[in-house]
């Protein structure tokens, strides 16, 4: 995918709403596109992971301990846990349909949301949602 469809399909997201064009075009060089078919697992529980994901089209579901705890799809991200504190993810990942996402090599996460503050506090919230939504696992 060229740079400028990237930053195309950036814009369309949530995580991305406060950047101005010049900021997406200067972000999508950041991303590269993955690709994974039905059923292949993205990250595995326990295992290492290197890389933060943002889907673009499909859905994934999240797996603790094999049970099934979320269903991802566009727009929603998933590997910051061990992209930020260089551990081993705490979730499988698997694609339930084909899965195309934009990835952040891990160590760059950071850097990145440094250097993008706006996009660090809309991951934040999300964040926040997903941990006050956890105790309907329990």
């Amino acid at each position: 995918m060229d740079p400028d469809s990237v930053a195309e399909r950036l814009a369309q997201l949530a995580l991305f709403a406060d950047l101005r064009w010049p900021e997406l075009e200067a972000v999508a060089h950041t991303f590269e596109e993955e690709v994974f078919g039905a059923g292949q697992r993205v990250l595995r529980q326990g295992l290492t992971g290197a890389a933060f994901y943002i889907v673009l089209d499909g859905e994934a579901s999240v797996l603790v301990d094999g049970k099934e705890r979320a269903r991802l799809g566009r727009g929603e991200f998933f590997g910051e846990i061990s992209a930020l504190t260089g551990g081993v993810p705490v979730a499988d990942v698997r694609a339930e349909t084909l899965l195309r996402c934009l990835a952040i090599p891990g160590p760059q996460l950071e850097p990145f949301l440094l250097e993008h503050p706006a996009v660090m506090l809309r991951m934040l919230q999300a964040e926040a949602r997903r941990l006050r939504d956890t105790t309907r696992w329990q």
